[in-house]
């Protein structure tokens, strides 16, 4: 079913429309529009932040449209006078995919890496890559098909790349349920031109470690890998995990937070974390906080291997509520972040700005308030 309204379990990320774009411009020259989506085949609804690569062409996904309505990726190329020119690189068909809710990454050759939430093979979503091809265009390869025995479906969630290629992610969902709710899942390339898919980790109702991802993860140092779960947890509101790889095999999963069912430190991590260069760990959270419009929480490692949490803001309705995307962070250790409402139009949200004070507090500052009168989205 094509159903758009989303459940709070499984509402990916609304993530970060072309932050990138933000940071780089909104402060001295206010928003600039980029080109925006018709019904006419090149994509609808664009939930996922975009990719830069090295010639300055953004890169990113829609849940529908493209040729055959089940999706596309696309390429965003800025013109020499001004503008920019936006391409379909891939339509989705049913039979690799379909709703891609996630944005896709890059490897060091030029390839994207992406997934779908649905269709494929067996109907649980694919991990797909975007090959460019020498005299023009994109092949497309899909790498696994999800929903097969208890391999996970569904990947709300992006994908993440290691210096060895290898590809990690999430599912929500696992077939037959059997006391399994999510995983984590990585793709390691073979020499023989597949890919094989390991799960690392189911996650378990009872066992209080979190249920339903649907973020991407990030990688810290080590190795290891850091995400989120919605709910689930010692509280039932969501958590903040970190897997690390064993010495002979396997992986070790830890909580690092449990977000408490009060909603004060946040509740219902819907984006992924990001890391800082001293191993600080940065995320937002739909609802909780002071006024229970949302949050953004920083975890800081401590000396004895556990985590403190602080909560750095809490949304108060009129500088934005319900944070379902992620954050980037700057060189200067500024943080960037989006909201899906209020803001000073009410119901539309905002782009805004945390920057470290020097008392060790934080500054918020809204770059932009996106209104339903205007053209900017």
């Amino acid at each position: 079913m094509r159903g758009k309204k989303l459940s709070v379990g499984v509402r990916v990320a609304l993530t970060i429309f072309a932050l990138t774009v933000f940071v780089t411009t909104v402060c001295a020259t206010g928003e600039k529009g980029l080109p925006s989506f018709n019904p006419d085949g090149d994509g609808i609804s664009s939930y996922a932040s975009l990719v830069f690569d090295a010639a300055g062409n953004l890169y990113g996904t829609t849940q529908y449209g493209g040729a055959y309505n089940y999706g596309s990726v696309f390429e965003v190329i800025p013109k020499a006078g001004g503008g920019w020119k936006e391409k379909l690189l891939h339509s989705f068909n049913g039979k690799d995919g379909y709703q891609t809710f996630a944005g896709v990454i890059f490897d060091t050759a030029g390839n994207l890496y992406g997934t779908t939430i649905s269709e494929g093979a067996h109907g649980g979503g694919t991990a797909f890559e975007l090959i460019p091809k020498a005299g023009g265009g994109w092949r497309e390869k899909v790498l696994h098909n999800f929903g097969l025995g208890e391999d996970g479906f569904q990947p709300y969630g992006g994908l993440i790349i290691d210096a060895s290629g290898n590809l990690y992610g999430t599912t929500t969902f696992v077939g037959g349920y059997n006391n399994k709710y999510g995983t984590v899942f990585e793709l390691t390339p073979e020499a023989s031109g597949g890919w094989k898919e390991t799960v690392l980790h189911y996650f378990n109702q009872n066992g209080k470690d979190g249920i339903w991802p649907n973020a991407s993860l990030s990688l810290g140092a080590g190795g290891n890998l850091y995400g989120t779960t919605p709910l689930g947890g010692a509280y039932g509101s969501g958590t903040v995990f970190e897997l690390t790889p064993k010495a002979g095999g396997g992986w070790i999963e830890k909580i690092l937070h449990s977000f408490h069912n009060n909603g004060a430190d946040g509740i219902v991590p819907q984006a992924g974390v990001i890391i800082d260069g001293s191993g600080n760990l940065y995320g937002t959270t739909q609802g909780g906080g002071v006024y229970g419009k949302g949050a953004v929480f920083e975890l800081t490692p401590k000396t004895d291997g556990g985590w403190t949490e602080k909560v750095l803001r809490s949304f108060n309705g009129k500088d934005g509520l319900e944070v379902y995307g992620g954050l980037v962070i700057d060189g200067s250790g500024n943080l960037y972040g989006t909201t899906t409402d209020g803001g000073a139009y009410q119901y539309n949200g905002n782009a805004f700005e945390l920057t470290p004070t020097a008392g060790g507090g934080w500054k918020e500052t809204v770059l932009h308030n996106f209104s339903q009168n205007t053209k900017d989205g």
